[in-house]
């Protein structure tokens, strides 16, 4: 038997339908108009150092003040114990190093020599990909065979910040100090990230950066006296050649001194953009160091050893300051931090800015 359903019965179930489809899409709408801030505690890596450089231990909280947009901060944290390392040691080996290769590799296994029973490193390299060789590690053996096995990659490219962005990323997981030692002529060609970009995620990142610029070019001699040149000598190549025996066209004078004039403004021009060059990667790298509180070192110093261990002694030295952002004063736009030391004619170097994340941002 079929039972018979009134009118009324039919929009009274009409009736309930819609109000379950209506009030839980309001609902939806009432949560998604909301906005959240994240307040989450920024960190701010701290390097004090005196005018010549030495590292300055002993510090307490109350010797800091701490600056938000030109605001003073209340300091919530604050560290000075020696931790750990976990430095990430990054190789160029993309073919602009070729005749340098070497003595970045050299410059690396010395810094490996700087680590203690309880630090650990990773070797990274990068030219047209970005390989990783080790994870973190202390073994000091598995570290030195992946630095003698680096390589000059086999096609062009020089994916360095992308190199940068991966590690960051993997230090990350790390607990402790981190910090990435980068070798390199600073060249990039080919990543998918942007200069601007690489810096704006490494000054979110809590790491610090330190900058090794080997300088490459046509005319760069290197550390074991090498030409970088990408040609032997055309004299050696003509006592070499079987058919330099056979007469030579005869030579005009006038000539001969155009072509050898003409040879010299091209070369020149060529240093001049070389240099260009160099000096633009010099600067990139100088901004990557700072901004991250690390510093840039030239290569032909004469002591990379004793610069390895100034840098081993800062992270292992560092401080580590703390505070809560005031959320009412949200913007999309950089916040300036400022560390000073009171009372001290110190060198003050530490994180620079940092951005507010909004969560569920919605108008």
């Amino acid at each position: 038997m079929y039972k018979i359903i009134s009118y009324k019965q039919i929009l009274l179930l009409f009736l309930v339908a819609f109000y379950l489809t209506i009030i839980p899409s309001y609902g939806q709408q009432s949560q998604e108009a909301t906005i959240t801030i994240d307040s989450t505690l920024v960190n701010v890596p701290v390097i004090v150092s005196d005018r010549q450089g030495r590292y300055i231990s002993g510090l307490k909280q109350q010797d800091f003040v701490l600056y938000d947009n030109q605001v003073k901060q209340p300091i919530a944290f604050f560290d000075a114990a020696q931790e750990p390392l976990n430095v990430a040691i990054l190789l160029d080996t993309s073919k602009s190093t070729r005749f340098v290769l070497e003595d970045i590799k050299s410059a690396a296994s010395t810094f490996l020599t700087q680590l203690r029973a309880k630090d650990k490193a990773m070797i990274v390299t990068f030219d047209f990909d970005v390989q990783f060789l080790t994870p973190l590690t202390g073994n000091q053996s598995q570290l030195e065979r992946a630095i003698q096995q680096a390589y000059i990659g086999e096609y062009p490219g020089t994916k360095l910040h992308d190199a940068v962005e991966e590690t960051v990323k993997e230090l990350k997981q790390a607990n402790g100090r981190k910090a990435i030692v980068l070798l390199t002529d600073g060249k990039d060609h080919g990543s998918y990230l942007e200069a601007d970009e690489l810096i704006d995620h490494v000054v979110e990142s809590n790491t610090l950066i330190y900058t090794i610029f080997f300088e490459t070019g046509e005319n760069f001699r290197n550390r074991n006296g090498r030409w970088d040149q990408p040609f032997p000598d055309s004299r050696r190549d003509r006592r070499n050649n079987p058919f330099s025996r056979f007469p030579r066209f005869p030579r005009f004078p006038r000539f001969q001194d155009d072509f050898q004039n003409r040879r010299a403004e091209r070369q020149e021009r060529k240093a001049e953009r070389q240099e260009r060059k160099n000096t633009e990667a010099r600067d990139f790298l100088t901004e990557l160091a700072e901004v991250t509180a690390g510093r840039l070192y030239n290569s032909q110093v004469t002591d990379l050893r004793k610069t390895f261990s100034l840098i081993a002694e800062e992270l292992r030295n560092q401080y580590t300051l703390g505070f809560y952002p005031d959320n009412s004063d949200f913007t999309d736009t950089p916040h300036t931090i400022k560390v000073q030391v009171a009372g001290k004619d110190v060198v003050v170097r530490a994180r620079r800015n940092y951005k507010l994340l909004a969560i569920n941002k919605t108008k």
